[in-house]
C-alpha cells in the first residue's frame, strides 16, 4: 500500500511516499481503508521527535513506527478479533495508527460510526481537535452556562471546535488570534475577537472564568492574571521551551502551583473515545457545530500541509485527501 513513511527525525523533508505492507488489525482493533486524514500538532512533534523526551515512547535514534498521522475517516475493510461494533463496509471516523495511508488500524474504542451529514474529508477534520477541545471544556474546564471563556488560539484545530463547542454549553466566547484570522473566527461564534498584536489578553483588564490557552507559551503567572478570583485555566498543549521538555514545562508547573492557589490550573490529558467522537456526532449531525476545513492536499503533499500548519497559514484544519 501507499503510505507517507520516514526512517530518521528531522523536517517535513524527511517524508516521502512509499509503498509499506498492509497492516493486519490485532485483537480488538480494525483496519480502516482510509479516504481521508488530517494534520495536527501532534503528528509535528512525532515526526521531528521533538522535544527530546518524546523519544524515550516513540525510539531513541529513529522512529519505531515509519507511518505517521492519526486523525482518519474511511471504511471497515476488516476487523480483528473481539471486535463487536464494526464490521466490513461500515464508514467510521476517529484515530488510528498511521493515517497518512491507504490501510491503518485503530482502536475499537478510538472510533465511531461516520456522521451522516459528512464527507470523508469532513469527518477527518474532527477527532484528535474536536475531542481534546470537548474534554477541555466539559471535563477539565468544568464549564457552565452564562460563563465568560477565553480562547487563546482560537483559530486553529483545537480553538476552531473549542469556540463552537463553549457556544453550544451557553458561554460568552472571546477568542484571540491574529488580525487576518479575525474575520474566520467570528464565523465560528465568537462573542468577541481580539488581535494578539493589539491586545494583550492576559493584562488582567479583562476577568474570565475559564481560559484555554491552546499550543502557546505564556507564562503561568500572566496566564492567571486573566482568571477571575475562582477561574480555571487549561493548557492545551504548548510551544517554546527547551529542546528537551518543550512546552511541557507550563503544564507540569500548573499541577505543582494548582494546590496552593485559588485558580484551578489543570493541563489537558486528551486521548480520542468512541464516547466524545458519539457526543461530537450528536452535535455535528444537529447542525450545531461544523469542521473548519481550511484546505485538502493528496497524499503526496503532507509535508506541504504540515509546513503550512506550522507557519500558521491554516484556518482549522489542514486534511489529506487519501482515497
Amino acid at each position: 500500500m501507499k503510505a507517507i513513511v520516514q526512517d530518521v527525525y528531522g523536517p517535513p523533508e524527511v517524508l516521502r511516499l512509499d509503498e509499506t505492507p498492509r497492516p493486519v488489525p490485532g485483537r480488538g482493533r480494525v483496519l480502516v481503508r482510509v479516504h481521508a486524514a488530517a494534520v495536527d500538532q501532534g503528528v509535528w512533534h512525532l515526526m521531528a521527535g521533538m522535544p527530546y523526551a518524546v523519544r524515550a515512547a516513540i525510539g531513541l535514534r529513529a522512529p519505531r513506527t515509519r507511518v505517521r498521522g492519526m486523525d482518519l475517516a474511511g471504511r471497515v475493510e476488516a476487523v480483528g478479533p473481539g471486535v463487536t461494533r464494526f464490521r466490513p463496509g461500515d464508514e467510521v471516523y476517529g484515530s488510528g495508527e498511521g493515517s497518512f495511508a491507504e490501510y491503518a488500524c485503530a482502536k475499537e474504542s478510538a472510533l465511531a460510526s461516520k456522521p451522516r451529514n459528512l464527507g470523508f474529508e469532513q469527518a477527518a477534520a474532527v477527532p484528535v481537535s474536536g475531542c481534546s477541545a470537548l474534554k477541555a471544556l466539559r471535563e477539565t474546564g468544568r464549564i457552565r452556562p452564562g460563563q465568560s471563556v477565553l480562547v487563546l488560539g482560537a483559530s486553529g484545530g483545537v480553538g476552531s471546535f473549542a469556540v463552537q463547542l463553549a457556544k453550544v454549553f451557553g458561554a460568552h466566547v472571546t477568542g484571540v488570534c491574529s488580525a487576518a484570522k479575525a474575520d474566520f473566527v467570528r464565523s465560528l461564534g465568537a462573542d468577541e475577537v481580539l488581535d494578539y498584536a493589539v491586545e494583550d489578553p492576559a493584562d488582567g483588564s479583562r476577568r474570565y472564568d475559564l481560559v484555554l490557552d491552546i499550543a502557546g507559551n505564556r507564562p503561568l503567572t500572566r496566564l492567571r492574571g486573566a482568571l477571575t478570583a475562582r477561574g480555571t485555566l487549561v493548557i492545551v498543549g504548548g510551544e517554546g521551551g527547551g529542546p528537551w521538555l518543550g512546552g511541557n514545562e507550563r503544564p507540569l508547573g500548573a499541577l505543582l502551583l494548582s494546590p496552593f492557589v485559588s485558580h484551578r490550573l489543570r493541563p489537558l490529558a486528551s486521548v480520542v473515545r468512541a464516547g466524545d467522537l458519539e457526543a461530537l456526532t450528536e452535535l455535528l449531525e444537529a447542525g450545531s457545530i461544523s469542521p473548519a476545513v481550511h484546505r485538502s492536499y493528496p497524499l503526496a503533499e503532507v509535508a506541504d500541509a504540515i509546513r503550512d500548519m506550522r507557519a500558521g497559514r491554516v484556518r482549522g484544519k489542514a486534511v489529506i485527501r487519501v482515497l
